[in-house]
């Protein structure tokens, strides 16, 4: 659909609130697990002042940032129930439906560029609809990142040094099968409980997006820092029960913005990496590469149980290796 002008569109938004009995005050609450300055928050906020702007004050995106509303899991759950508009989980997704945990798969994606194709011809196709059949609506594709390794025990380079590593990882099962494979002892956590479980111990590391971890503070309770890329994780603006209560007009706003922001965040999320790594070894950790080669070899039995275990897994992963340059 086009763009209407701003005017018309405020007038037709106005009009069509009135008519479900929403007033001018009409909030649209965004709730996400991101820290202050997070690409998380950064995204969303963009997300909102675009949307904002073309709602012209009839409805208004409010963002509640760094787990204000709760944990990923919380926020789904309101999110089914309309108690909740939208929110911005990634990894998680995976505990919805499967299907999600494509992006579970270590060294999947290349690059930026790779995604970008990715996100339209396999995220927009077959994964919108598993969302869809579980209740929620995929209204943009963005972006978590690049996942690495941090950890105060000792610098990561072949899988085996992995071995006893109290690793937190997100919630999804498939993460945690991926890191016991390599010999860690993951355990699921929240993400604003992470900081303490590495400042006493009760964790030795965790695997995130470098900026993800710089917003957390890890930086100031890690030693390690291991450049491992091992997976790439999207995030996805989701909405869910309250989304059909919404007046066409603003739904149509809501979904041309978030597309509209997908490229702002993968572009965001490029500018970060450098920066932060930089920060990173400012901040006194250090830094080394993997040995690429041998994590993806000690990664092909879980390539093996997607494809055996998940339905679609094997043509999901064939899909995604086909868009490759």
């Amino acid at each position: 659909m086009k763009f209407l002008k701003p005017a018309f569109m405020a007038a037709a938004i106005s009009l069509s609130l009135g008519a479900f009995g929403a007033s001018a005050e009409t909030e649209i609450r965004l709730g996400h697990v991101g820290g202050p300055g997070s690409l998380f928050e950064i995204t969303a906020n963009r997300f909102a002042e675009l949307a904002n702007e073309r709602l012209d004050g009839v409805a208004e995106v409010s963002v509640y940032g760094n787990s204000q509303l709760g944990s990923d899991e919380s926020m789904l759950r309101r999110l089914r129930l309309g108690s909740l508009d939208l929110t911005i989980p990634s990894t998680v997704m995976s505990s919805e439906d499967a299907q999600f945990a494509l992006f579970e798969m270590p060294y999947l994606i290349e690059n930026r560029e790779h995604m970008k194709r990715v996100r339209d011809e396999v995220v927009r196709g077959p994964l919108a609809e598993a969302a869809q059949a579980r209740g929620f609506e995929v209204l943009g594709v963005w972006e978590n990142g690049f996942r690495q390794i941090t950890n105060n025990v000792r610098p990561i380079v072949v899988p085996e040094d992995l071995d006893g590593i109290k690793l937190r990882t997100p919630s999804g099962v498939w993460r945690i099968e991926m890191f016991r494979s390599y010999g860690a002892a993951p355990s699921p956590m929240s993400l604003s409980e992470v900081f303490v479980a590495l400042q006493t111990g009760a964790m030795d590391g965790q695997e995130n997006p470098l900026i993800q971890a710089y917003s957390s503070r890890f930086q100031e309770v890690q030693e390690y820092l291991s450049m491992s890329n091992h997976v790439y994780t999207p995030a996805y603006l989701v909405a869910g029960a309250s989304w059909n209560r919404l007046p066409e007009e603003v739904r149509t706003v809501l979904e041309e913005v978030a597309v509209e922001v997908e490229d702002f965040a993968l572009e965001e999320g490029a500018r970060l990496d450098e920066e932060i790594l930089v920060l990173m070894e400012e901040a006194g950790m250090e830094v080394n590469d993997v040995d690429f080669e041998a994590f993806s070899e000690a990664s092909q039995p879980i390539y093996e149980k997607f494809a055996n275990e998940v339905d679609n897994g094997q043509e999901l992963i064939d899909q995604v290796n086909a868009l490759r340059e």
